[in-house]
């Protein structure tokens, strides 16, 4: 490795070669930290907020806005979705507006706070996965963690209403204009698309700067990976939109199902792209010697990071720094079981229907079995299970 690369203050002012080798390394590390399966986790997870996620997002909306406005400006924001994900999103806001219609004071702050806590799960599933691809071993304590994860929650929500706003203010623009030209009409559209990207890459930077348990990096290290997230879910929104619409099959093979693996792939490869793009700056760190983080330069080996404290190629063992990443501090059974029971309310409070205690119990059981080496397909079985017997519950109870 030349000095140049060495001495490189941004990513931007490394050589062609430096991009070529910081790529390379990108796409290994992805099959080596595997990505795809991490990626599952925080889908499924993420999955599991989404409900309690929608509650905040409409409890905090009500605030300022009519019933009617939250459900117009939710779904335009849904839109970029596939048909089914977006569907699905509309029956469970709907759902959450029936159920949270009429809270004020006390109660709203309860509501809130129950969803909160009850999305949580899905932040701290994306603050574990980019300790992974950072190398980083979580060295936080639990009280910290988790309220970083509820503020991660809250963020995500203030992005989505910034967006929704500014998106439903283009709408009613173009409802203004309804003899405008069609470039005025698509310079709106894109607009919008413009404003997602920015929302979209503003977010990523400020997970890839705070979610790792390192000392934080500067903006300028954050920038190619949150570009590289937030434009690569743009166009595979759109593309998976496409592809779903006319050459996906899912409502044959899953009946009515579809909607839910629908909504499971789009959040899985989002988070793919999401969690690739801190694998990328990872490695553009990992390029250069200088100083990548915040403070005062400080020499190779005391700054807090692993991929800012070593330049490729200097003999690290990769390996260990993966052993490192995969101790992740080890969460108690008890503090499972209580966040999956919160959570559980949370989706009642929403509007989503019951969830027992032997629901929570297998569903805790097979969590700590993915965690544990070797277990992981028995745990993955034993969710599966979990997932079905309460599905089946559902199905017999609305039946009758």
């Amino acid at each position: 490795m030349d000095n140049r690369q060495q001495r490189a203050l941004s990513p931007w002012s490394l050589p062609a070669g430096g991009w070529k080798a910081v790529l390379k390394r990108t796409w290994d590390e992805t099959g080596r930290d595997n990505v795809g399966l991490i990626a599952a986790g925080v889908a499924f997870y993420g999955f599991l907020a989404l409900v309690p996620l929608l509650g905040v997002t409409v409890l905090s909306y009500g605030l300022i806005a009519d019933t009617q406005t939250v459900i117009d400006d939710v779904n335009r924001l849904a839109a970029v979705m596939p048909a089914d994900a977006a569907r699905l999103v509309g029956e469970q806001l709907l759902s959450v507006v029936q159920s949270s219609d009429g809270k004020k004071g006390f109660g709203l702050l309860i509501a809130l706070a129950l969803a909160l806590f009850g999305a949580r799960n899905g932040a701290g599933a994306v603050i574990t996965a980019l300790n992974i691809a950072y190398e980083e071993e979580e060295k936080r304590g639990l009280i910290k963690v988790n309220l970083l994860a509820l503020g991660i929650t809250a963020a995500s929500v203030v992005v989505a209403l910034v967006a929704a706003l500014a998106i439903a203010a283009l709408a009613k623009l173009e409802a203004l204009l309804p003899g405008a030209p069609g470039v005025v009409l698509v310079g709106g559209k894109l607009a919008s698309y413009l404003l997602l990207l920015l929302a979209g890459s503003s977010a990523a930077a400020a997970l890839y700067r705070f979610g790792p348990s390192r000392t934080q990096a500067r903006w300028r290290w954050l920038t190619p990976g949150s570009l590289f997230s937030a434009a690569g879910w743009l166009l595979l929104s759109l593309g998976f939109g496409l592809y779903v619409a006319n050459f996906g099959n899912y409502n044959a093979t899953y009946g009515s199902l579809s909607a839910v693996v629908v909504m499971l792939t789009w959040m899985y490869l989002s988070a793919y792209i999401l969690i690739v793009g801190a694998e990328l700056n990872a490695e553009f760190e990992h390029q250069v010697a200088a100083d990548t983080t915040t403070g005062t330069p400080q020499p190779l080996g005391t700054r807090g990071s692993w991929v800012a404290d070593h330049v490729a190629g200097d003999g690290a063992k990769r390996g260990e720094r993966h052993e490192d990443a995969a101790a992740a501090a080890p969460v108690s059974a008890a503090e499972e079981f209580g966040a999956s029971r919160a959570m559980a309310r949370a989706g009642q409070v929403a509007g989503i229907g019951k969830a027992g205690l032997v629901t929570s119990a297998a569903a805790t059981l097979g969590l700590r079995l993915i965690r544990k080496r070797g277990q992981a397909r028995t745990g993955i079985a034993v969710l599966g299970a979990t997932a079905f017997a309460a599905w089946l519950g559902r199905e017999r109870a609305s039946g009758s």
